[in-house]
């Protein structure tokens, strides 16, 4: 009989052990290279933000004297074009608690005026700025420029301009029909407008628009709106307001004091009262708070012929900040951290240069 042969088993591999020390050292190699990487990325970012941060102007802190108070400000002055004396533009701010460098915003502004060959003087808003009216807000500008001309080398007294946003529409044309010879020489004008409570209705009914309000809801909100007027117009106190149907319950005392204050300004007839000096009036087309049409047909009905430019900019806020940056919180965070100069329209930097480059010397 012929053998049966079962086929012999496979023979089993050995299993190499790992190496402990071989492994913990790929690890530690793998966890350097990241630490390396991690590092390099953030030296190179932190070197675009401090590029992106550095602009040609220098910065003196000084303190200014103004409407009975010690104002902290900064005197920017053009970098590489000798000790001056330069011509100066003075800033008046909008609405709210804001500090010299509005947090930084101004220094893509200040350094487009540097390299027209001109300084910038800006102040911090007081403390109590809510107590401030805009007769207030006007002798606190004239005493800046009055400070700039006397007492600064560096300012060149008879070439002294305003730049203002928003709420400094109502203090812009009261300083240049104010001020005491040789005047404001200019102004440029940032989405201002000229009556206080037609401005709010504006500012309302485009709200109303955006959150997709239908009739009923804008009609009751006007109502609501009159109904506040009616007791800012006959004095009525925060106390009387808090009891009215519709009051806001967010708004302060502090901040009723101020709209009780100012509600009745109007830039009409210090527009009328300017002497003929150029100005350069900026709007954007998506402003929400201010009728850019209304203040440019009061400017050109109201200022001397051919002393008004209007510059209009497309996909542009209130602020002057390019519409899809501003409405979208993280573009801009991410925007002001690395490209602080592309929160703007394209040409506005450019454009205010021009201008003060092209004023007679």
């Amino acid at each position: 009989m012929s053998e049966r042969l079962e086929p012999s088993p496979m023979p089993t591999p050995r299993r190499t052990p790992s190496h402990p020390r071989r492994t913990r050292t790929r690890t530690r190699t793998a966890l350097l290279l990241l630490t390396a990487l991690a590092t390099v990325t953030a030296l190179l970012l932190t070197a675009v933000v401090l590029r992106q941060h550095s602009y040609d102007i220098h910065e003196e802190r000084v303190t200014v004297p103004a409407a009975g108070r010690h104002l902290p400000g900064v005197l920017a002055t053009p970098v590489g074009r000798g000790p001056g004396p330069f011509p100066l533009v003075v800033l008046v701010h909008g609405d709210g608690e804001v500090d010299a460098t509005h947090e930084g915003f101004y220094r893509p502004y200040w350094e487009a005026f540097a390299r027209a060959g001109y300084a910038s003087l800006s102040l911090d808003k007081p403390a109590d700025w809510l107590g401030q009216s805009m007769d207030d807000r006007a002798r606190e500008t004239l005493d800046a420029l009055t400070w700039a001309a006397r007492t600064r080398p560096e300012v060149d007294p008879d070439r002294i301009g305003l730049w203002g946003a928003s709420q400094a529409g109502w203090v812009l044309p009261k300083v240049v029909a104010r001020a005491p010879a040789p005047g404001v020489r200019f102004v440029i004008a940032v989405g201002t407008a000229v009556n206080w409570e037609r401005q709010g209705e504006y500012h309302l009914r485009s709200e109303l628009r955006a959150a997709g309000a239908g009739a009923d809801r804008t009609a009751a909100a006007l109502r609501t709106r009159e109904a506040t007027l009616a007791l800012l117009r006959r004095g009525a106190t925060y106390e009387e307001y808090r009891a009215s149907p519709g009051a806001d319950p967010e708004l302060t005392r502090e901040r009723w004091s101020f709209i009780s204050r100012n509600h009745t300004a109007d830039a009409s007839g210090d527009l009328r009262a300017m002497p003929p000096v150029p100005v350069l009036l900026i709007s954007g087309a998506d402003d929400l708070n201010v009728d850019g049409a209304e203040t440019e047909a009061v400017h050109r009905a109201l200022l001397a012929p051919g002393t008004l430019t209007v510059r209009r900019y497309p996909g542009a806020t209130h602020a002057l900040l390019r519409t899809s940056v501003e409405r979208s919180p993280w573009r801009l965070t991410l925007t002001a951290v690395f490209a602080p100069r592309s929160l703007f329209p394209p040409g506005l930097l450019a454009d205010q240069r021009r201008f003060l480059e092209g004023l007679p010397r």
